[in-house]
């Protein structure tokens, strides 16, 4: 009896992780609009994503969550002086990824996981009084994002998700995954918030 309970268990995990590396979310066009964009700090091509977004007119306000304490405006925009296939910008191209740091976005630096982006997210939101955001992270963490952020947004906030892609290993896809599923089991039994 216990072999195949475990059994099924293992099938049942097996076959939610096919399915969540299967339909990993994708990017949203630039034309979509919201008031906002949030960037999740911790994966190359998030930031210069959320640059695009906002370059193409597509938010108000941008926020970068997650920030580490010592980073500077200056060293963010120093990360966007190339493009995604590490081609130099132009000087024209990063003067103006300077000047959008410098009057269009915020940085966060309050949020040390996914959690307390989050949090970090949902009182920036109501700070601004946004209604609706563009959640920019990787395409294998966004799904926690996006239900971390549900659990703490108001309902009435719509979130639209924008995947950056990217090819992490096996193992690192596997922790994400079990992450999921362990939050989601956590929510719902109301055992934390």
């Amino acid at each position: 009896m216990l072999v195949r309970a475990g059994a099924v268990a293992t099938l049942a995990w097996l076959t939610g992780f096919v399915l969540f590396t299967a339909t990993l979310p994708e990017a949203t066009p630039l034309a979509v609009a919201t008031d906002a964009v949030v960037v999740l700090t911790g994966g190359p091509g998030r930031l210069a994503r959320g640059v695009a977004v906002m370059q193409a007119g597509s938010a108000k306000r941008m926020l970068v969550s997650g920030v580490g304490e010592a980073v500077t405006r200056a060293e963010l925009a120093a990360t966007l002086d190339s493009d995604i296939d590490g081609h130099s910008l132009d000087a024209a191209a990063r003067i103006a990824n300077r000047r959008l740091l410098a009057s269009h976005v915020d940085l966060g630096y309050s949020a040390v996981d996914t959690r307390s982006n989050a949090a970090e997210t949902t009182d920036w939101i109501a700070a601004n009084d946004f209604h609706s955001l563009r959640l920019v992270t990787s395409a294998w963490h966004m799904r926690r994002a996006e239900l971390e952020l549900r659990a703490q947004l108001p309902a009435n906030i719509v979130i639209v998700t924008d995947a950056v892609p990217n090819e992490p290993a096996a193992a690192r896809v596997a922790r994400e995954y079990n992450k999921l599923l362990l939050r989601w089991v956590v929510l719902k039994l109301g055992i934390a918030r």
